[in-house]
């Protein structure tokens, strides 16, 4: 599956793991937030609440890994902390010196980062491994990439370090080296590619001109497809391109859409970026499925209590989770529509029909 990638700093209230397999979210209302798992690689997708002895504050954010576990990010005390929490009753792992109960749930304290003034963090998507887990910290003149999971060592670790300021946050390869970010310096944005295999090597990604904001939105290391925005052609435009490719980006006159967000894109299509199916969250709440090779977006009615997000089957099923008061864990299936037809053309056209002359005026030889 494609990870749903963060555009600037919004995130779906549902974050998904690269396999499909577990999502997480903040649920609840006002002072009553806890953290759910949602399974989703059974027959029947289910929630496991995640609560402990005291309520979370909404502004915390929780990441799913590929082992069921459900990492949280809090402001405490000071400090950004980081936590990994799992269903105590069916826990059957190893249980961590390190590790505290709540009710129902079991939590591993993963240590923190100085809350310095001014530094904003926040986690990025789910590691295409499953296994690891990133923040991303920006300050005042630098953005620090942590990974907070994973690495088997006590606290967070740096895993890069950029002059400038970061956003966004898209995984390029399947293995979780490289990551996209978007860099602010000099007055620009520029998405550049971070190898986290050696130190955060830092080389240019996007550059379609000299004084354009180039963001990468999402990417599929299958086909090599890239979403984009950029305002290159004047404006800011969704537009996409091909990774490696040396053919410029393209910004179709279908995707001029108001607030449009994509949020997930077909897996599987191996060197075909054309067929490849393309998600976009529009006006904070509408749906719209495009194909490169279509030329044509389908509006759809989204489904009640949709959350913003969802996932495609390399074979084109695109599944959207919903939680509503009937149904708390939900998924619908929805299909890839047939393109229209093109329009026919003629050519050369027909001569338009003969008007009448009448006969007082027709030529006589």
């Amino acid at each position: 599956m494609t990870v749903c990638a963060t555009e600037m700093t919004t995130t779906a209230p549902l974050a998904v793991t690269a396999d499909g397999a577990y999502a997480a979210r903040l649920a609840g209302e006002g002072e009553a937030r806890y953290p759910e798992r949602w399974t989703l690689g059974g027959p029947e997708p289910y929630a496991v609440p995640l609560p402990l002895s005291q309520p979370e504050e909404a502004d915390s954010e929780v990441l799913p890994l590929a082992d069921g576990r459900v990492l949280i990010h809090r402001r405490v005390a000071g400090r950004h902390a980081f936590a990994l929490l799992y269903p105590s009753g069916t826990w059957t792992g190893p249980r961590s010196p390190g590790a505290d109960a709540g009710p129902c749930t079991g939590q591993l304290q993963l240590g923190g980062v100085d809350a310095e003034e001014g530094l904003r963090v926040r986690l990025l998507p789910p590691s295409p491994d499953g296994a690891a887990a990133y923040a991303l910290a920006v300050g005042h003149g630098e953005t620090t990439v942590w990974q907070v999971a994973g690495h088997g060592s006590d606290g967070p670790r740096r895993a890069a370090v950029l002059p400038g300021r970061c956003s966004g946050g898209v995984w390029l390869d399947r293995s979780g080296r490289l990551l996209s970010l978007d860099r602010e310096q000099d007055g620009r944005v520029k998405a550049v590619a971070v190898d986290l295999a050696r130190g955060g090597v830092v080389t240019p990604l996007l550059q379609i001109a000299e004084d354009s904001d180039d963001r990468l939105l999402m990417a599929a290391p299958d086909s090599g497809l890239l979403l984009i925005r950029s305002d290159a052609p004047g404006e800011p435009r969704l537009g996409w391109g091909v990774l490696g490719s040396a053919r410029p980006v393209r910004f179709p006159e279908c995707l001029r859409l108001d607030d449009a967000h994509p949020f997930a894109v077909q897996p599987g299509q191996v060197l075909m970026p054309e067929t490849c199916g393309v998600a976009l969250r529009v006006g904070g709440s509408g749906l719209a499925l495009w194909r490169p090779a279509d030329r044509y977006v389908f509006r759809l009615g989204a489904p009640a209590g949709w959350l913003g997000t969802g996932l495609w089957t390399p074979e084109g099923r695109l599944r959207l989770p919903y939680a509503t008061p009937e149904v708390p864990c939900g998924i619908v299936s929805l299909s890839q529509p047939a393109a229209p037809p093109p329009p026919v053309h003629l050519d050369p056209p027909p001569k338009p029909p003969t008007r009448p002359v009448p006969l007082q005026q027709a030529p006589l030889g």
